[in-house]
């Protein structure tokens, strides 16, 4: 089985955001300009779930014939999908309140999201071939 280089760089992209969102330090909010809230908890949960996501792509990526199974390129397409659309629901439908840097960081990372996952998605789609059914050829031919 040939191994995705999809597979690492969304791994490292997922241990980012993760090791940024576990701790979230007031001076990350600040940096990044992304809104203000009075608790990170959800912040920091979200950390750990990405920082999982992305332990789970590098476990795939590096699982021999017989080792444990991570998450696939499905998984993270859909994750990184759903991130980044949920994400841009937010940037287009609410009033949040952010310098622009925040904009152009949240903007950049829906980009990343959603430009990862249509390039793994149409790489796969490329590397597959058509399925056809072989029982109609045989029948045909003889």
């Amino acid at each position: 089985m040939k191994k995705s280089r999809f597979l690492i760089i969304d791994a490292v992209i997922n241990l980012l955001l993760g090791l940024i969102l576990i701790p979230f330090p007031l001076t990350v909010v600040r940096l990044l300009g992304v809104p203000m809230v009075d608790n990170f908890f959800y912040a920091s949960i979200l950390g750990g779930v990405l920082f999982g996501v992305g332990i789970a792509l590098l476990v795939e990526y590096f699982r021999g014939p017989e080792g444990m199974v991570g998450l696939g390129i499905g998984g993270a397409i859909s994750i990184n999908l759903c991130g980044g659309v949920v994400l841009t629901g937010w940037l287009i439908t609410s009033d949040l309140i952010m310098p622009l840097r925040g904009q152009i960081f949240l903007w950049t990372l829906v980009v990343i999201l959603v430009g990862i996952s249509g390039l793994e998605l149409f790489v796969h789609l490329r590397r597959k071939p058509l399925k056809t059914n072989t029982n109609e050829e045989e029948m045909k031919c003889g």
